[in-house]
């Protein structure tokens, strides 16, 4: 599911041309998202319905929880794991592990700065790609910008998926 698969790279590197965003604030990243769009894999394939869940742990890591939902085998699908951050906590930069001691990169570089309505993620090369947002849509605008900024980093843009959250 939603970044699944970076652990099978154990890669916390970042797309060349991303960076993580600065002034990050946990507190107010935590909660659920909707994946709006993302660029896919065999780890969401077919899955619709898909959130993201992100709630503080007691060692101060961040414990991670996905769903989707798979028409074709008429169930919910669920991942949990962990994140922690790679440097300061101040830096939208983490690294996620949904299997044991392998670890993938999160990296957020662009963010709703003032009411974390959206985020644009990547993971650590130019095929892991989402668009994660507070509600099940988002505006025009936003669309637009998440398509100008990732195809200037180096994404494919005409590989997105946009998820249908009904």
């Amino acid at each position: 599911m939603l970044v699944g698969s970076l652990l099978l790279t154990g890669c916390l590197g970042m797309p060349e041309r991303v960076t993580p965003v600065a002034d990050f604030q946990l507190d107010k990243y935590l909660g659920e998202w909707y994946e709006v769009a993302r660029l896919d894999h065999s780890f969401e394939e077919g899955l619709s319905q898909v959130t993201a869940n992100y709630s503080l742990k007691s060692d101060g890591g961040v414990q991670v929880i996905n769903r989707g939902y798979s028409l074709e085998n008429d169930e919910w699908q669920q991942a949990e794991g962990k994140a922690y951050f790679v440097n300061e906590s101040s830096e939208g930069y983490l690294k996620v592990s949904f299997f044991g001691p392998f670890y993938g990169s999160y990296v957020v570089f662009d963010l709703d700065k003032e009411n974390y309505q959206y985020a644009f993620v990547s993971g650590p090369n130019n095929d892991y790609l989402w668009l994660l947002a507070r509600t099940k849509t988002v505006d025009d605008g936003v669309k637009e910008r998440f398509l100008s900024m990732s195809k200037d980093k180096g994404f494919n843009t005409d590989e997105i998926i946009w998820v249908d959250q009904n």
